[in-house]
């Protein structure tokens, strides 16, 4: 039998089976805390310190108080890789507001719930890269900036998981979420590109959409390799209308997207730009400049 993955639970490394907090933790009853989906590529993390960072502003947006130094929550991350003697990962670490009591006050809660995970993830198939995936506008809206707005990565992903049960439904890879005035603003868990005559076009952060770390590494990478990159209002129209569409996430990488709400985008298939930038992201995940080593 493989040995199991271990778990980092506040000081502590638990076997997953074993991993577990109490049932009064306020990131269970309230989906009170804040993420970070983070990569390793061989021995590798992607932009640690960026995912750091938005870590610590998710949490102060919500006036959560870690615990920890920045440089103590990464050096706790690449420990437990090395525990778990991993150099390509999926890296899922999660501050929850903590144990507290069944009322909502935020001041019950004596100190926060720190947790890494480290592991895999698949959201599309395999061929999805290739091929690309099918998509579709959802009734879902996304928060408004002045709600829980998806600019704060926090527990409380109802929104999209609502937005990707329609898309099972319907039969589609995944859902894109409008704003509430109507403009795409992105995909249940990533962040969304188009292209027309050779430009590359995306919403502005203003739209409630997360800043996507994948998404601005893509932006810097489309501008270095000679394309104008413009941050824009997107219609349904023009997305249904563009020449390519792609997603970009930490757990999607950069995915190419073929159809919406069954209309073909371009020629049906992943396009010369979200091809040339995928092969290019391909190349900088693995450079030390790019991320931090795992093993020194």
């Amino acid at each position: 039998m493989d040995k199991e993955l271990l778990v980092y639970i506040d000081g502590e490394y638990y076997p997953k089976t074993k991993a577990k907090i109490s049932v009064y933790d306020h990131g269970l009853l309230y989906g009170d805390g804040v993420f970070e989906g983070i990569r390793a590529y061989n021995g590798v993390v992607f932009k640690l310190k960026e995912h750091i960072d938005r870590l610590y502003r998710s949490a102060h947006a919500i006036m959560l108080q870690i615990p920890l130094t920045k440089e103590q929550m990464a050096n706790i991350v690449l420990e437990t890789l090395r525990k778990n003697q991993l150099k390509d990962s999926y890296i899922r670490l999660v501050v929850t507001r903590g144990y507290g009591d069944l009322g909502l006050d935020p001041r019950k809660c004596s100190k926060p719930t720190i947790i890494v995970i480290t592991d895999t993830i698949s959201l599309h198939k395999n061929e999805s890269k290739e091929k690309g995936i099918t998509a579709m506008l959802t009734w879902v809206k996304r928060d408004p900036v002045d709600a829980t707005s998806h600019e704060i990565k926090s527990l409380n992903y109802l929104n999209s998981v609502l937005a990707k049960i329609e898309a099972n439904i319907s039969g589609a890879d995944d859902a894109i979420c409008l704003d509430k005035n109507g403009f795409v603003c992105e995909g249940v868990a990533e962040n969304i590109f188009i292209v027309k005559n050779g430009k590359i076009y995306t919403p502005p952060s203003y739209t409630g959409a997360l800043p996507g770390i994948t998404a601005e590494t893509i932006k810097e990478l489309a501008k270095q390799l000679g394309y104008e990159v413009i941050e824009k209002n997107i219609t349904p129209y023009e997305i249904f209308t563009a020449d390519e569409v792609f997603f970009t996430g930490t757990a999607a990488e950069v995915v190419p997207v073929r159809e919406i709400n069954k209309r073909q985008i371009g020629d049906g298939k992943p396009g010369k730009i979200t091809k040339r930038l995928m092969e290019e992201f391909l190349k900088i995940v693995q450079d030390p400049r790019h991320g931090t080593p795992i093993y020194g």
